[in-house]
């Protein structure tokens, strides 16, 4: 039987080329549809999704550290496809992700994932998640528990199903924007967790100041550096 993977399209936007906040919050007026569209999407994961389909979620942002997240996506289909994600050996999984970047050690994060999650033969993940009543401390608990994750991908995944819309997803792109709009004033050389935790503050900060909800900025400074919105 095949498993169950909700699908998502990658939305095309309009280029921006604007280089003033004000500028920005036009831009954001006008790709507002869309992003609301996908943050709606991400809502219905949590409300909806079952354990398999936020576990794939997870099972993405493993992949997605140095690949793109259209090819990430893909990738979690085509084992979706062949009812890999719960059943498969670390080396198939590798195998059928050829396209991700260092495909052995995210196919071994995959099923030492499943692993931990399983109970009497089923994953349960959604019961667990949804035990913690803190985002930052059920972010906490996901980087120290499950190999694979730091705070981008914690907070990558939190974003995708639904329930960390104020968490920071920092990426290059991300830093950039931040750097170009003045939230912060350099893009740090490396990412300490307490230099995460301090951008972080500085991007709500800065998302509160013009009035453009945290995760929605994410997804807006997505759209000027690649052209549209996906995950």
């Amino acid at each position: 039987m095949k498993n169950k993977i909700i699908s998502i399209d990658f939305f095309k936007t309009p280029t921006d080329t604007s280089d003033t906040i004000e500028g920005l919050k036009e831009f954001w007026k006008k790709v507002l549809p869309l992003i609301s569209q996908r943050e709606k999407h991400f809502d219905d994961v949590w409300k909806n999704g079952t354990d398999e389909e936020i576990f794939a979620e997870l099972v993405f942002c493993f992949f997605t550290p140095q690949s793109k997240a259209v090819i990430c996506w893909a990738a979690v289909n085509a084992l979706a496809d062949k009812n890999m994600i719960f059943n498969s050996t670390m080396e198939d999984i590798a195998n059928t992700i050829s396209d991700v970047r260092f495909k052995r050690n995210k196919a071994k994060y995959v099923v030492e994932a499943r692993n931990f999650f399983t109970l009497n033969g089923k994953i349960k993940i959604k019961e667990k998640l949804a035990s913690f009543n803190d985002i930052y401390e059920l972010r906490k608990w996901i980087i120290a528990a499950i190999k694979g994750i730091a705070y981008k991908e914690a907070g990558h995944f939190l974003r995708n199903i639904g329930i960390g819309k104020d968490l920071a997803i920092l990426d290059r792109h991300i830093l950039r924007n931040l750097k170009f709009y003045g939230a912060i004033e350099e893009i740090p050389k490396t990412l300490t967790v307490k230099t995460y935790l301090d951008i972080e503050k500085k991007m709500q900060d800065f998302a509160k100041e013009i009035d453009i909800p945290m995760s929605h900025l994410d997804m807006l400074f997505w759209c000027k550096n690649t052209g549209g919105i996906f995950k």
